[in-house]
């Protein structure tokens, strides 16, 4: 085996994939560990190599046929990338990850700018936050898609991230195009970076209040728009870990305005302490609200359960929500590549 797999490396990335079974290799006089979506990220969770011969280590996961994973090796408080493997993502913490994928696997080519058809125009501005979120101004990026009558328009929380890492313009053009949703706006919102984003997006009422009065105002000004106050509800709102939490709260706190909301890997739960939200639509009046939410089944530790209690508590009250788990963890390249099923449940033609 040892041979085999130095000549494999020759001409193969790592980790070597035979049918459902990865083997992850390092060469080296020694081993580090093995973190990633498999492991929970957790140092203290992380896997030892085994010796396989002199100067190889090995070791040999099964994943779904169609997983997309993300890792990386772990030496005492370093962290490293394999060498034996050029396929590497940003983390969104300011490192990098290795990834691969299974034979199955299939990327959204939703993500392809197709110059044959037409595409949405995107603008940016800076507002200015004054007193209800942090720092001075804050960016919004506005798309108005290429379509003369007036749309619904879609929130984005983390716009900045959705933007540039989930290609999310793209993904709403060639939706467009392919007649496969109604054409709609986004308002795509910047976070104010990670010590501040969990406070602004864990329920909190000022970041509605900063939506109400700059976002939606600057929407409707520079967009072209249907009138809210005569289609209530027919605006949406999205995000992703925070920010799919903060998207059905959203939704649930403004549901005549916010009545679609597309919630992915939602942080509905933290150390076993379930956000407000929750509490509200267990307990609270029935909102009009259409729901979209999908959680990868190798997310962060605890995010698959509550996702699933978030889901159960849905069904028992009676709203429409759709709900999809899929084979990967917690990045951007698994929410771009399953937004566009949830853009259409919520904007597809009915």
């Amino acid at each position: 085996m040892p041979k085999s797999i130095l000549k494999r490396l020759k001409n193969e990335q790592t980790p070597l994939i035979d049918g459902n079974i990865a083997t992850f290799v390092w060469q080296g006089e020694h081993a580090p560990k093995l973190v990633g979506d498999f492991s929970g990220w957790d140092a203290g969770n992380s896997i030892a190599l085994k010796k396989s011969s002199q100067g190889v280590w090995t070791y040999q996961l099964a994943f779904p046929s169609d997983a997309y994973i993300e890792y990386a090796f772990i030496d005492g408080e370093e962290t490293l990338t394999d060498p034996n493997n050029s396929r590497r993502t940003p983390n969104g913490m300011g490192a990098t990850n290795n990834y691969f994928f299974m034979p199955d696997y299939k990327p959204t080519n939703l993500v392809k700018n197709d110059k044959n058809i037409p595409h949405g125009i995107v603008t940016s501005f800076r507002v200015s936050t004054e007193y209800l979120i942090t720092g001075k101004d804050r960016t919004i990026h506005l798309y108005q898609p290429p379509v003369n009558e007036p749309v619904p328009l879609l929130v984005v929380w983390d716009g900045q991230e959705y933007l540039r890492r989930a290609h999310l313009t793209e993904i709403v053009d060639n939706l467009i195009a392919q007649g496969r949703i109604r054409p709609l706006a986004l308002a795509m919102v910047n976070n104010g970076g990670q010590k501040s984003r969990h406070v602004e997006y864990s329920c909190n009422d000022a970041t509605l209040g900063f939506l109400m009065t700059d976002v939606l105002p600057l929407a409707t000004k520079q967009l072209n728009l249907i009138n809210i106050k005569t289609s209530p509800g027919a605006f949406g709102v999205a995000g992703a870990s925070m920010g799919g939490l903060m998207a059905l709260y959203t939704g649930t706190r403004i549901p005549y305005v916010f009545g679609n909301v597309l919630s992915q890997s939602g942080a509905f739960s933290w150390a076993g302490f379930d956000m407000v939200v929750l509490d509200l639509l267990e307990h609270g009046k029935m909102r009009s609200l259409k729901i979209w939410m999908d959680v990868g089944i190798y997310d962060i530790p605890g995010l698959l359960e509550t996702n699933r209690k978030t889901l159960n508590i849905l069904n028992l009250r009676g709203y429409q929500a759709t709900y999809r788990e899929y084979n990967a963890g917690h990045n951007y390249p698994a929410w771009r590549d399953d937004i566009w099923r949830g853009l259409e449940i919520l904007f597809g033609y009915e």
